[in-house]
């Protein structure tokens, strides 16, 4: 049985209250009450999302976390003899605390009273202020015509830093000419459908009712509902809308609406400028001092002697305006304060002076400071943070020299050759992580066809990758692949020398310069990264090593027991890192069997520098869950059960 009730005082995040009363008899087949239990609640959240749904009553052996996984236990004493058969859920966490109290007449069971402990979005989160750059009407063609009538011949400079910043600032000053700025104030129970009208309308409703006019108060009432009807309308079809589009995105985001999904909680308690420094300094912890490791300096042309090299790269005006265009107008500026949305609609304007700038750089194989600034956002890998080795450092760096690097990346690519790092399958076109997973199973189970065989394959973790990246290192491999000097030159200075700063919330860290490692978040470093590891390849036919990004695995196809070629492969790949600076983490490093002979045989344990590698029987791999038994089982209960919690949320 359930009861709709609607309490004279509920939070406005919710927005009703459902009980439904629940008894399962000893005798009773568990699995089809489930089932009926589970139709109705889902019946109940479809119709009202946002409401309060308590079950409570005598659940026996039967166990509902089963199926509703988000549903809580309020219930935390003995409610029959020393044996807790009364429970009571509800989909909120911590919602409400349940109060022991004596037998009802000749029953066996204790009472319970619930008592609220929700504490409401209001009270819980203070509000935010946020500052938004609204765009008046036609502010864009006004910036427009201002880049247009603009002689940008007065910026140009042979000092490169001097020559950037002049156009950045200018483009800066221009565009906080033609917009505004406004604080907004977020409430944390705030509805998604929310809109400026239906504030206007509340306020409306709100002054009708202080001024004692009843017949002012019904009409201010009802055009609050209309307006708010209506609001609720529009937020439909814009969801919608975003699943009947062709655009993956929205199709995405729309997804996203429907089921509130809002990303990682994970969210960093208590910031402070002096946490923003340890965590600069912990991501800042790869830095060594820069040595010479190979010849390849000096192969590099000096920006002092412009003969000595070849003719250096330059970009058309075509190009540049081809990439600006492509700007995503979504994406948040960087550093030098160009928003996106300027350098998109500007485009043509703007094209001839960035063409200057960007061959200027190129002929000097110098990257201005300016650009190569990061300011670096730590993303929680999960919650709660326990420590600084939780945080992913994602690099904020300039819309504009995101364009810059587009260009010099087809640049790079057109040097490489087709069949360049087959097994790499990460930033490669026609490639993903589905040809790297069917790549590895179809060679399992192609070789473990033969007899006497099995296979052993060790998922590789490296701590940090992209930021132990030695710059002298890759542009020797960079030298020796063909890619001309002066492009070493200029991607050696796009390395080195690099200033970053964390930001975390409002505060910042103070400004670190970095010459070690290829930030995250930048356009180039994902190639860089697989020109560093092109060269980290199999010695022997029987062993495999798929790449995905920094992702590694080594495949042994083991025959009549001799593992010789995989561990020397092991080892091989041991020395390989220790050379080129990559951290291998032992501890994350998993072993996983694939063994199906009858008389299988214990098989000697894996060591990496001395450490014993821990050996599993599944393993998420590119996303997916590979067992020893080669079979899909556990990846698709795994897949339900993120799904049944995704529209359960």
């Amino acid at each position: 049985m359930s009861v709709r009730c609607r309490p004279f005082f509920l939070p406005r995040e919710l927005t009703v209250v459902i009980i439904t009363a629940v008894y399962i008899p000893p005798d009773a087949n568990v699995n089809t009450a489930l089932s009926i239990l589970l139709n109705t609640i889902n019946e109940q959240q479809r119709a009202h999302p946002d409401g309060v749904h308590i079950i409570a009553g005598d659940f026996n052996k039967a166990n509902i976390k089963t199926v509703l996984p988000k549903f809580y236990q309020h219930v935390k004493c003995p409610t029959r003899g020393e044996n807790t058969l009364d429970h009571v859920y509800s989909n909120i966490k911590n919602a409400y605390r349940a109060i022991p109290l004596p037998h009802l007449g000749q029953s066996d069971h204790l009472s319970l009273l619930l008592s609220p402990a929700y504490t409401p979005l209001r009270r819980s989160a203070r509000p935010t202020t946020r500052t938004v750059t609204t765009w008046p009407e036609n502010a864009l063609s006004k910036l427009q015509d201002c880049f247009t009538e603009t002689d940008w011949d007065i910026f140009e400079h042979q000092d490169l830093e001097t020559f950037t910043g002049s156009v950045l600032d200018y483009i800066k000053f221009c565009t906080a000419n033609v917009t505004v700025d406004k604080s907004i104030r977020v409430f944390p129970n705030q509805k998604p459908w929310m809109t400026s009208e239906v504030r206007s309308l509340l306020k409306a409703r709100d002054a009708a009712f202080r001024s004692g006019d009843r017949a002012l108060y019904r009409a201010a009432r009802a055009d609050l509902k209309r307006g708010i009807k209506k609001a609720k309308s529009d937020h439909k079809r814009n969801i919608e809308s975003h699943l009947s589009s062709n655009n993956t995105r929205e199709v995405w985001q729309g997804m996203q609406d429907i089921i509130n999904h809002r990303g990682s909680t994970a969210k960093t308690e208590n910031s402070s400028v002096q946490l923003a420094e340890e965590i600069n300094s912990f991501f800042a912890r790869f830095e060594t001092p820069q040595q010479q490791h190979s010849s390849a300096s000096a192969l590099l042309p000096s920006s002092s002697s412009p003969g000595s090299c070849a003719a250096p790269l330059t970009v058309t005006e075509h190009d540049v305006r081809r990439v600006l265009l492509a700007v995503n107008p979504r994406k948040a500026a960087g550093p030098d304060g160009v928003p996106g949305k300027v350098l998109r609609a500007c485009a043509h304007q703007l094209t001839l002076i960035f063409t200057r700038l960007f061959n200027l750089s190129l002929d000097q194989a110098a990257i201005p400071s300016c650009l190569k600034s990061a300011t670096i956002i730590p993303v929680p890998k999960k919650s709660p943070i326990t420590s600084l080795n939780d945080y992913r450092p994602v690099a904020l760096t300039p819309v504009i020299m995101k364009c810059f690097e587009r260009l010099v990346l087809q640049h790079i690519k057109d040097y490489l050759p087709p069949e360049f790092d087959p097994h790499q399958f990460a930033y490669r076109a026609n490639r993903s992580t589905e040809d790297a997973i069917a790549t590895a199973l179809h060679a399992v189970l192609s070789h473990l066809e033969q007899r006497q065989s099995y296979v052993r394959m060790l998922f590789v973790d490296y701590s940090s990758a992209f930021n132990t990246i030695i710059p002298d290192i890759l542009i020797n491999k960079l030298v020796n692949l063909g890619l001309p000097p002066l492009t070493c030159a200029w991607i050696k200075d796009f390395l080195t020398n690099r200033p970053q700063t964390v930001r975390l919330g409002p505060h910042l860290s103070s400004t670190r310069t970095l010459s070690t490692g290829s930030p995250q978040g930048c356009v180039l470093s994902p190639l860089l990264y697989s020109l560093y590891t092109h060269d980290c390849s199999p010695a022997h036919n029987n062993t495999l090593i798929i790449k995905f990004a920094d992702d590694t695995t080594v495949v042994g196809l083991i025959s009549k027991g001799d593992e010789a070629e995989y561990r020397e492969e092991v080892l091989k790949l041991a020395a390989w890192c220790s050379e080129n600076n990559l951290a291998l983490n032992t501890k994350k490093t998993k072993e996983l069997i694939v063994d199906f002979r009858r008389h299988s045989t214990d098989l000697a344990p894996l060591y990496i520098n001395g450490e014993c590698v821990e050996r599993v029987h599944t393993f998420r791999f590119l996303g997916v869950l590979i067992s020893a038994d080669i079979s899909w089982t556990e990846n698709i209960s795994a897949v339900i059960k993120k799904a049944n919690s995704g529209c359960t949320s």
